[in-house]
This record gives C-alpha cells, sequence and structure tokens, in this order.
C-alpha cells in the first residue's frame, strides 16, 4: 500500500476507524500497514492525519466500517452551552461547498445533564444551520452500523456525550465501507465483507498459499482473499462522503486512487471456492468478475465431502468457512455431522488448517482438531467466534 503522496502542509484531522466489536486489533494492524500507528479503543482505532490519510483509510481498510473526523470536543451541562460551542465548530469543511444539503445527526448521551437526545440534535441542528449559513435539510437518526444507512446521500454527524462532554465527528465514508460495490448478487446467509475480510487476515494465511471456502454462497470469502492477494484496495470502485465536502481535494484523490490501482499485483490461482448451490456459485462467479478477480478464483458446484477429498494432490493450505449457524429447529443433528465430517476430512491432511466462523463453540469440539479463538464479534446479531486450528492437522487428546 502506498504510504502518503502528501508532504502536508494542511490540517491534520483526529481521525477514527469504527469497526465492528472484536475487529480492533485487526483494523489497528491494517493501519500499520499504512504507515500509521493507531490506538485501539472499544468499537474502533483513533488515529490522526492531513486528508491524505483520511482518503487512503477509507480506500484500504478492508475491517472498517466509517472512517469519522472529529469537529471538536468540549464541556456542555446546558442546552445553551451545548448550542453556544457548537456555533464554533468548522461545519462548513464537512458540508456541501453549494447549496444546502441534508444532514443526519445521530446522538448518544450518557451519565449527562444532557441526557434527551431528541433535544440535543435540535440544538446540534440549530448551530449547524445558523454557523454554515444555509438551509439544512435534517433527516432520521438512522441505524447503528449492524443495520443499513437510513439515506446515503445525507452528511453523518455523530454526537456523543458522556460525563457532560461532548464529542462530535463527521463520517467521512458515507454508505458502510463494507459496501465495496461488487457483491450485488448474496445467498441465503450473507457475510459482510468486512466480516470476511477480517477472518482472511486474523487466520494466518498468506498469499500464495492455497485457499478454499467448500460453503462460499456467494463468495465472499474467496473474494475479499483475492483482492487481498492483489493488493486491490477495496474502497477503489466506490464513492465516499468526503467527495461531497467542501475541502474535498480531487487532484489529491486521484494521485492516491491511481497508485493504488498501478500497485495491484498480476493474478493468482491458488484460491477456491465451491457450494452446492448452482445459483450461488452463478452469483458468486459474477461478484468476482465485477470485483476484477474473476480470473484469480476457482469457483465449483460440488459437495463438501467431494471439495475436500479434492485436495489430496496439494500438500498445504487453508479451509476458511462461514457454515450454517444452526438457528433452526432441527439443524443441530445435522450441523454437528459438518463439523465432524470437516475434522475428519481435514484430519487426514495434516499441511491443510482451518478456520470456521461459528455461534457455537461446541460445534467446534466435533472437527477433533486443536482450535482457538482468533477474535469474537456478532454476525448479523448473532455472537460469532472466529475459531481456527492452530496447527496443521493436530488432533485433539
Amino acid at each position: 500500500m502506498p504510504a502518503s503522496s502528501h508532504s502536508g502542509t494542511d490540517s491534520r484531522f483526529e481521525l477514527f476507524a469504527s469497526t465492528a466489536l472484536g475487529l480492533e486489533s485487526i483494523a489497528a494492524g491494517e493501519l500499520k500497514s499504512l504507515g500509521v500507528r493507531g490506538r485501539q479503543e472499544i468499537g474502533g482505532v483513533a488515529f490522526s492525519g492531513d486528508l491524505d490519510r483520511l482518503y487512503q483509510a477509507n480506500l484500504w481498510l478492508r475491517t472498517a466500517s466509517r472512517v469519522l473526523a472529529r469537529l471538536g470536543r468540549f464541556h456542555a451541562s446546558t442546552f445553551y452551552e451545548l448550542e453556544r460551542r457548537a456555533k464554533k465548530l468548522p461545519w462548513e469543511k464537512f458540508l456541501p461547498a453549494s447549496g444546502g444539503g441534508p444532514v443526519r445527526l445521530r446522538v448518544t448521551c450518557r451519565k449527562s445533564r444532557l441526557y434527551h437526545s431528541d433535544a440535543v440534535a435540535e440544538r446540534v441542528l440549530s448551530a449547524i444551520a445558523g454557523s454554515a449559513s444555509r438551509v439544512i435539510e435534517a433527516s432520521g437518526d438512522g441505524l447503528d452500523d449492524e443495520g443499513e444507512d437510513a439515506d446515503n446521500e445525507a452528511q453523518l454527524f455523530i454526537v456523543r456525550i458522556a460525563h457532560d462532554q461532548v464529542e462530535i465527528s463527521a463520517d467521512s465514508s458515507g454508505e458502510l465501507l463494507h459496501r465495496r460495490g461488487y457483491r450485488q448478487e448474496i445467498a441465503k446467509a450473507p457475510l459482510r465483507e468486512t466480516l470476511a475480510a477480517a477472518m482472511v487476515l486474523a487466520s494466518g494465511w498468506r498469499t500464495g498459499e492455497p485457499l478454499l471456502d467448500p460453503m462460499c454462497g456467494s463468495g465472499t470469502i474467496p473474494i475479499e482473499a483475492a483482492l487481498i492477494a492483489r493488493g486491490i484496495a477495496p474502497g477503489a470502485q466506490r464513492k465516499f462522503q468526503f467527495m461531497r465536502w467542501r475541502a474535498f481535494d480531487e487532484k489529491r484523490w486521484d494521485v492516491i486512487l491511481e497508485n493504488a490501482r498501478s500497485s495491484t499485483t498480476r493474478a493468482i490461482d491458488t484460491i477456491s471456492g465451491s457450494d452446492r448451490d448452482a445459483g450461488a456459485i452463478g452469483a458468486a462467479r459474477r461478484n468476482a468478475e465485477r470485483a476484477g478477480v474473476a480470473e484469480t478464483i476457482q469457483f465449483s458446484e460440488n459437495a463438501i465431502s467431494d471439495t475436500i477429498a479434492g485436495l489430496e494432490d496439494v500438500g498445504t493450505g487453508w479451509v476458511l468457512t462461514n457454515p450454517p449457524y444452526g438457528v433452526r429447529i432441527g439443524e443441530g443433528e445435522d450441523l454437528r455431522n459438518l463439523y465432524a465430517r470437516l475434522g475428519a476430512e481435514l484430519g487426514t491432511k495434516p499441511g491443510w488448517r482451518l478456520g470456521v466462523l461459528t455461534s457455537d463453540t461446541g460445534l467446534v469440539a466435533q472437527t477433533r482438531l486443536s482450535m482457538m479463538s482468533r477474535f469474537d464479534t456478532r454476525n448479523g446479531g448473532i455472537p460469532v467466534s472466529f475459531m481456527v486450528s492452530e496447527k496443521a492437522g493436530q488432533k485433539r487428546a
């Protein structure tokens, strides 16, 4: 990944890459690879940088949900104090250069004299309109990052009040960063791109090693692995909220984007995905085509046992997959058999390691492989763990 391309005489920002809980350390590692030293906090990583850093973080981070830029932090225990101080913030930097525009607020209040979030939002909107000297169209609060955005055109400002300390940030991403643009077709139980990337990055898999997802669905895990292997920036095909800001520097963005595209490496052919559902495989191939990695991934329509049996000719590699979670009655026994079969098949291939995202660590015991958790998070609101076999083919005693 390219380092910052600008010497940086312009102002620096306090930035925050928000993540799903449990993915903070992975995002911190990604920032480190960009040459940025971040500070892990609950729900993300704090760091600082100029516009180049903000652009690069949005372009390159694979496991973050948003990149926020802090406008300011101040004390307020009354509405008058809140509005007076909020009016002094540089709102115009983070609003469109011409005309008004919709603004969306997300407000949380905790252990503070200002505890009514709707009243706080009303005062902050008044401060934005007064400070920016323009008509501001307020829109709904929207959903949190586990849900979907209420209005992707609106500028989101996040207001947090804790112990009478107010912190206000502007979202620079717009649509959540898992929206790479390629996954226009999904299977029955879709896996977010950010979580698939976290599995690949946390597993220990290295570019050039074989990687197989035998239950690939619409192909998210193999596609994210291929993007990583080829050094393709996950945000190269999408738009961001910062492109609407008055402070947006299109020339600098074009340079950063071109540097990213020119750093892409040649295709490799060690990544594969299979599924017994022909429709899912068709969707996976089309998604891979949109992502620009169709020639990098071998997709096939196969049952799990047939797919793993075909690994005989390959000495070492990784099986990374997101099996069903068994939330429906009657699936428990089928899932126990599935995990047992995975363990039995891989137990005969000592060079292969297994990584599974699961909501039930008890199911992992059915593999009879020595496995440990790399991270705990949530997938679609369900608590999950990413479990990895620590040594290739090692059986539990």
